[in-house]
C-alpha cells in the first residue's frame, strides 16, 4: 500500500470534506462547512494512495503549550492499516516542530490514541478547550467523549 502525507492543499477541499461529512453524519467528529476548511486548510494533514486523499487530521492551537487534535479520520477500507498511525506521527512531529509540548484531544478512538502515547486525563485539565468549543457544544452537559493528553518530549 503506498501511502503518503503531506500538508494539506486547496484541491484536496472537497476530499476533506467528504471524509469528515461522513464522521459528522454518524455523530462521531464535528461537522465542518467548506469554508471552514478553507480557513483552516493550512492546519490540516492528509494521507493519500493512489486513489486519492484516504485520511486527514488537523491540529488547532489552543494556547501557548497546547494543541488539539482534530478531524481525524481515514476512509472506509483504509482503516487498520496503518494511515491513522501515519497521520498521528505528522502532526505530532508538526507540534514538536512548533515547540508545543501538550497535545489533547476529545475522543472515542481512546486505544488508538493511547497506542500513539497518550493517555486519558479529566476535561477539565482544559479549560482553553472548554471555553474556546464546548461552551457552544450540544453535548456541553452530556460529554460523553474522552480527554487524552500526550506530553511531548
Amino acid at each position: 500500500m503506498g501511502v503518503a502525507c503531506r500538508k494539506a492543499a486547496e484541491q484536496d477541499l472537497d476530499a476533506l470534506f467528504t471524509i469528515i461529512q461522513g464522521y459528522a453524519e454518524q455523530g462521531i467528529m464535528l461537522a465542518r462547512s467548506r469554508d471552514m476548511l478553507m480557513e483552516q486548510l493550512s492546519t490540516f494533514v492528509i494521507a493519500e494512495a493512489e486513489e486519492g486523499l484516504i485520511g486527514c487530521g488537523s491540529l488547532t492551537r489552543l494556547g501557548p503549550d497546547l494543541v488539539e487534535v482534530r478531524s481525524l479520520g481515514i476512509s472506509d477500507g483504509y482503516k487498520g492499516q496503518g494511515v491513522g498511525r501515519m497521520l498521528m506521527d505528522e502532526l505530532l512531529a508538526e507540534a514538536r516542530s512548533q515547540n508545543i509540548s501538550k497535545v489533547m484531544a476529545l475522543t472515542y478512538e481512546v486505544g488508538f490514541f493511547q497506542k500513539n502515547g497518550f493517555s486519558i486525563v479529566p476535561k477539565e485539565v482544559f479549560p482553553e478547550k472548554v471555553w474556546r468549543d464546548c461552551v457552544n457544544c450540544k453535548k456541553q452537559y452530556c460529554c460523553d467523549e474522552i480527554a487524552v493528553l500526550n506530553r511531548l518530549e
